[in-house]
């Protein structure tokens, strides 16, 4: 726990209803927190004291969080509530947009935008100029949105990179919200069926035999169905740093979705040598997740090496994880100046190791967008769906690309173009 200054109690101290507000913050950034544990952390607080500042955290945290993910929202939302107001002044800009664009003067620890959301819900923007006295000849500015966009609608349709701190943050919010459902694939296993279409002989013959050779119902089976593996392959190249981060959000998302249908889903990032983030985007909480893959991934806003990165992901992990019918999620504006015929021949066999190769190009978000450099004219070919990745919008419609196998995107039209 960080040490702060010691707390002075007020002259008329709430401290019960301030634990259930400290409660309601921890419940709105995920932690499963009801009634009945705060009863037991009032009445813990109680028994143990209000003397030390370590002691309360320490009852608190005792009370509140039972799982290793939760220790790190839990440390924020206490440091936000209990003891540093300028720090909460400082997490609320983060809920603002900012002048300077998308840039933040701090980059936020694990958990602190999720720590601020959950503890700043519904609050306004803090007035840092409180102290001065209001003008008297101050104009009342009022804004007719009637005609306006919903923000929603808007931030469906907003390029990632034209995003503001607050923009992103909220289209970083809807994403996690969005599934990437996958029908299943028809398998030659055959499970039970009251209802199938195939007669299962085996069945049949077992339980006529306990009925002495006389076979009185038929055994139905039906085809058992199976679901395939996610392989995603996201570019973190500087061209594409900023697409990434949310991309890579949204695979979270995915990840730890339940109900999808994938199988398992493999994360890897690539810029100049390739990097398996699997295991790290299995972590619940978000902020720790990506934290984590970014550590692991040394190569952020690098140089592009596709072909070679690809080389390596063919020998080193095809074998491991293209099994059972994977659909890849190749994501890179294809802007390679290695060997054009090498990596041609990396994405053939990408392309022939898996059920569906789908890649997603931000660089279709501009709509006079032609395949004139020569990695997209290499790759091109070897897709069997080309699409935009540059906003909600596109991240949506990849679900409708899962469910219709010819659909092929914009890949017609640019094959057309290079005549091909």
């Amino acid at each position: 726990m960080p040490e702060y200054a010691p707390l002075d109690l007020p002259e008329d101290p709430k401290l019960a209803g301030n634990i259930t507000h400290f409660a309601r913050a921890l419940r709105r950034a995920g932690l499963p927190i009801g009634p009945g544990r705060v009863i037991d952390a009032i009445r813990a607080v109680e028994a143990a004291g209000f003397t030390e500042k370590r002691d309360f955290y320490w009852t608190l945290h005792a009370c509140f969080v039972n799982r290793p993910e939760h220790r790190v929202v839990f440390a924020q939302i206490f440091r936000l509530y209990w003891r540093d107001p300028r720090y909460l002044e400082h997490m609320m800009s983060y809920m603002i947009p900012a002048v300077r664009g998308v840039q933040e003067d701090r980059k936020a620890q694990s958990a602190e935008k999720r720590a601020a959301e959950a503890l700043l819900d519904g609050a306004e923007a803090p007035d840092f100029n409180e102290d001065k006295p209001e003008s008297e000849d101050a104009t009342e500015v009022e804004i007719d949105a009637s005609l306006t966009m919903s923000s929603q609608e808007r931030l469906r349709s907003l390029d990632f990179e034209q995003m503001s701190t607050a923009e992103m943050a909220a289209a970083k919010r809807m994403l996690a919200k969005l599934n990437l459902p996958v029908p299943p694939i028809r398998s030659r296993r055959a499970k039970s069926s009251l209802t199938g279409r195939r007669v299962d002989a085996a069945r049949s013959l077992r339980a006529a035999m306990r009925q002495g050779g006389e076979m009185h119902k038929i055994a139905l089976q039906e085809p058992r169905p199976r679901w395939p593996n996610l392989v995603v392959l996201c570019d973190i190249s500087g061209s594409m740093s900023q697409y990434s981060r949310v991309v890579l959000h949204f695979l979270h998302a995915v990840a730890n979705a339940k109900g999808a249908g994938w199988a398992k889903v493999h994360a890897f990032t690539f810029g100049t040598r390739l990097t398996n983030i699997t295991r790290h985007l299995k972590h619940r909480d978000v902020d720790a997740a990506l934290a984590a893959a970014g550590a692991e991934a040394q190569d952020w806003e690098g140089g592009t090496r596709i072909g070679q990165c690809l080389e390596s992901f063919n020998r080193d992990w095809s074998r491991r994880v293209m099994g059972q019918g994977a659909v890849v999620l190749l994501i890179t504006d294809g802007l390679d100046r290695d060997d054009p015929a090498a990596l041609a021949r990396h994405m053939e066999r990408l392309h022939l190791s898996s059920r569906r190769l789908i890649w997603l190009n931000p660089l279709l978000r501009w709509e006079g967008f032609a395949p004139k450099a020569q990695g997209i004219k290499a790759m091109l070919p070897h897709v069997d769906s080309f699409r935009a990745g540059h906003s909600i919008a596109s991240l949506e419609d990849l679900a409708l690309s899962l469910s219709r196998p010819e659909d092929m995107g914009e890949k017609d039209r640019l094959m057309r173009l290079i005549g091909v």
